[in-house]
């Protein structure tokens, strides 16, 4: 009996030490685990134990070494995301004041833990899965409040809130159809890589975290000036803007409120520990509205899981997966594939064969201008530079998607109208249309055209030739300015808007 005792205690504790507190996909895999090494900006994951003949008992020392995992898994995401923090605490006056900002404002930690809850369970899985501490789930608290729409003054855009520049370097797609910095899994792949990378250049979180905020090179430089001082190279020793001064505490302090709730008397809306969404493959492309319709979704729901798409239509070239409400994804499916009242788009993609006007463009495309404008984000006094990619309506006889080249590379190109003003200039000895045109830099074709005759055609002295002159909107006078052909030039005519040709 005492044998039969012995070996059912070693099978629980084995069995208890193999349990995992989170769901299936955040156990590490045995193929990836690595007893001696793990990539930069992860915590070390122990090998997996694949037992390869009987069981046998171990002692109590060793069952404390391999960290037994609770058997009970987490209440809801937030306890999941307490039991994963790891990073050091910071403590000071800045945490505090931080803290109390927030607890004196339920209304804002209320709209931005609702806003969570679509997308806090995908970010923890992936944070798991990389062995990266859980309180950096809590980040776009601090960065967008959540709001995958959210656009800086430096024009971040997103919940992760991106510049330009660094996220074409982590891979996210900006172009005319969407912009992968609102991306929900885009983005939140390209923050934790880019945290990965910063945890590895300088083996602190806090200091990747100001990374992350103020640049990986003033951190470089401001740890280089302490070094050099002799002084600390910590967080809190470095000299440093006052938004980056404020970021970690900002973080401290939503980590101590989700720690602990009740000492701040605040109110976290329940979170489950399961999927919010799933992805759903796009075949064709489609009109986001139809797709809202289809899998049963407000259309304000979709857009908030489906932010990159920034234009009324989804192209499967480009896009070729939406994020659904996890039990609106089979609605969609079936819907999809008994849709029968005509095209699933109602739009597709024009490419200007020329540089033209936004009027001239909306006349070929059978646009009013004004709504041309509005669905391609066109401001005033602006031309369409050859090459662009507009959206325009798609014809009933269209029945061909946009290609992955367009969908993938349209980008929208432009540049300010040209207001001219007509202007006659007498025409000297031997003056000909390409003598004119060269002297005010314009093209010999307009000059001929403007004065109706040939291109090879030449004046004879004195001759007015009529010229269509660039004047400033603000400052145009009858007057040519300093150091130019047109000083020659006399007064006459409104200034006209024409099209570069």
């Amino acid at each position: 009996m005492k044998l039969l005792h012995i070996a059912c205690m070693a099978t629980l504790l084995w069995l208890a030490g193999c349990a995992s507190t989170g769901t299936p996909s955040s156990v590490p895999s045995p193929v990836l685990a690595s007893p001696t090494s793990s990539p930069p900006g992860t915590t070390a994951q122990r090998p997996a134990i694949i037992p390869g003949g009987p069981l046998q008992p171990i002692t109590a020392a060793e069952a404390a070494s391999l960290g037994v995992a609770r058997l009970a898994p987490p209440a809801d995401l937030w306890e999941r995301i307490r039991r994963g923090f790891a990073m050091p605490n910071l403590e000071g006056d800045l945490v505090r004041d931080r803290e109390q900002w927030y607890a004196s404002r339920p209304d804002y930690i209320q709209r931005m833990t609702e806003r969570s809850s679509k997308y806090l369970f995908h970010i923890v899985e992936e944070l798991e899965r990389r062995g990266m501490p859980s309180e950096l789930a809590l980040l776009p608290f601090i960065e967008s409040a959540f709001n995958p729409q959210a656009v800086s003054s430096a024009k971040a855009a997103g919940m992760w809130q991106f510049i330009p520049s660094t996220g074409k370097h982590f891979d996210l797609k900006q172009n005319v159809f969407r912009d992968d910095r609102r991306d929900v899994l885009a983005s939140t792949r390209a923050a934790l890589d880019y945290l990965q990378k910063l945890y590895g250049m300088f083996g602190d979180w806090q200091l990747a975290l100001a990374a992350y905020n103020w640049g990986e090179g003033n951190v470089g430089r401001a740890i280089a000036r302490n070094q050099r001082a002799g002084l600390g190279t910590g967080y809190a020793d470095l000299n440093m803007p006052a938004e980056t001064r404020l970021y970690v505490p900002k973080l401290q302090a939503v980590k101590n409120i989700v720690a602990s709730p009740q000492s701040y008397r605040a109110e976290l809306p329940l979170i489950e520990n399961h999927p919010y969404f799933q992805s759903v493959l796009v075949t064709r492309d489609i009109d986001v509205a139809l797709a809202a319709r289809l899998a049963d979704v407000k259309i304000e729901d979709f857009k908030a899981l489906n932010p990159s798409a920034h234009r009324p239509v989804i192209l499967a070239a480009g896009t070729p997966q939406i994020l659904l409400p996890w039990d609106n994804a089979a609605v969609f499916q079936r819907n999809f594939e008994a849709y029968s009242q005509g095209q699933y788009a109602s739009w597709t993609a024009w490419t200007a064969p020329a540089t033209m006007s936004v009027s001239e463009a909306a006349r070929r495309v059978g646009m009013s201008e004004g709504d041309l404008r509005s669905v391609n984000s066109i401001p005033p006094r602006m031309l369409i530079k050859t090459g662009s990619t507009l959206l325009v309506p798609r014809s009933v006889k269209t029945q061909d998607d946009v290609t992955e080249h367009v969908a993938e590379n349209g980008q929208l190109n432009l540049a300010p109208e040209i207001i001219t003003r007509r202007t006659v200039v007498k025409a000297g000895k031997r003056d000909t249309v390409a003598s004119i045109a060269k002297r005010y830099r314009l093209s010999a074709a307009s000059v001929a055209e403007w004065n109706d005759v040939k291109a090879t055609s030449s004046f004879h002295a004195g001759q007015q030739v009529v010229v269509f002159l660039p004047v400033k909107l603000k400052t145009a006078t009858a007057r040519a300015p300093a150091k130019s052909p047109a000083r020659y030039a006399k007064r006459g005519g409104k200034p006209t808007r024409v099209v570069k040709r």
